[in-house]
């Protein structure tokens, strides 16, 4: 801009301009030459409005050729994991859009560990990467981790459903959880206030870790704090999702026409669409990919390293006491047989090898001995030596 540009001829100028402050004019022209990339998951029951809110954040249509189930068929459907890329430009800035769907979830009869499909999929793109950065080749590497999971929650009932604990609580380790409350126009202003709060106190009585917000530095302006405890006071979000531009007095916005009014998805007084999207786009982005690096991803790192390790040391001393033993094998273990039984064995086994020596050369001569050849009876004795004999 022209500003920037004044400021580095004035710069220029300077005498005592060094010029270290350029740095952060350097790393962003970098990280814009390189882009971004981001993974959202959405999980949650069918028919809460996932797909319409993914649209309408990023002003996209990526489920074009979705295929609607019908009762009967969902009742034998499995968790699916489908993934949609996009590639999205805005102001020179390219964000690689990677949203992670969970269809099937929560919608069977029997729902028991339905989540395990999805934190083993979160497993396998830590494990990935962490092959891929253990690798020769680390320039190129390919960033396909889970950075933040929508979790819709039904308006219908009373605060958490079992699913839900049990699904946040399987989860809150591996990935950062943001609790959505879905389709808040069906609710009112007070119910959904009573809600949040019930919503609030559950997930806090249940021990669920969802993201956490970093706190403010002291050196921050007032608006922006003001924000920041805005937004930490809208968890879970309530939104309102829709693809549909209706006219609204005598302006055209993106919302939803009922008989007794219009609903705007971007009106803050209608629902936290517009929160939940700076907070997921403009402001805490890369907080959450930070998250993710310095927090899940190390705990996953931290636990493979530690498994590793052990394993190592596990065969170390397997092949050092089969060096010992002097065999190529491993000694195994005889059933029924304590410890100071074996001990006992095995010294007397030494025992035995010890004196084993000492008796040698007494078995030789007895070898010896018995495989010596016969005298023969027809030959006559020699003669015995004379004492008298001139030679003595």
């Amino acid at each position: 801009s022209l500003c920037q540009r004044m400021l580095l001829m004035y710069m220029l100028l300077d005498k005592e301009y060094v010029g270290f402050a350029t740095l952060p004019n350097q790393v962003h022209r970098k990280s814009v030459k390189k882009g971004f990339d981001f993974t959202l998951m959405v999980a949650g029951e069918s028919g809460l409005g996932k797909s319409t809110l993914v649209n309408s954040l990023f002003l996209t249509d990526l489920y074009k050729d979705r295929k609607l189930l019908n009762a009967e068929e969902r009742i034998t459907q499995t968790v699916e994991i489908t993934k949609h890329t996009v590639d999205i430009e805005e102001k020179g800035v390219k964000l690689k859009l990677t949203i992670v769907d969970t269809p099937g979830f929560g919608d069977a009869v029997n729902n028991t560990e339905c989540w395990k499909s999805v934190a083993d999929y979160i497993d396998q793109q830590f494990e990935q990467y962490f092959r891929d950065e253990s690798g020769l080749n680390r320039k190129n590497i390919q960033d396909n981790r889970v950075h933040c999971c929508l979790y819709f929650i039904s308006p219908f009932g009373h605060g958490l459903r079992p699913l839900d604990v049990e699904f946040m609580k399987a989860l809150h380790e591996k990935v950062n959880i943001v609790p959505v409350l879905a389709k808040a126009d069906t609710l009112t202003p007070a119910e959904v206030k009573e809600k949040k709060i019930k919503i609030r106190e559950e997930i806090e009585q249940f021990g669920i870790k969802i993201y956490q917000f970093p706190d403010c530095d002291s050196d921050e302006d007032e608006d922006f704090k003001q924000q920041d405890q805005e937004l930490k006071d809208s968890i879970p979000f309530a939104v309102i999702g829709s693809n549909i531009v209706v006219e609204a007095k005598g302006k055209r916005v993106r919302g939803r026409l009922y008989p007794w009014g219009i609903v705007e998805v971007e009106n803050p007084a209608h629902c936290d669409f517009v929160k939940l999207r700076n907070m997921l786009v403009r402001s805490h982005m890369q907080d959450l990919k930070d998250v993710t690096r310095e927090t899940h991803y190390e705990n996953y790192r931290a636990h493979c390293i530690q498994s590793m390790t052990r394993m190592v040391v596990k065969e170390r001393n397997r092949n050092k006491l089969t060096r010992e033993s002097g065999t190529d094998f491993p000694i195994p273990m005889v059933p029924g047989v304590t410890d100071t039984e074996t001990e006992k064995l095995i010294r007397e086994k030494d025992e035995e090898v010890r004196h084993s020596p000492s008796r040698e050369p007494h078995e030789q001569t007895q070898h010896h001995e018995q495989h010596s050849e016969p005298e023969d009876p027809h030959l006559e004795p020699p003669p015995s030596a004379d004492p008298h004999s001139k030679g003595s």
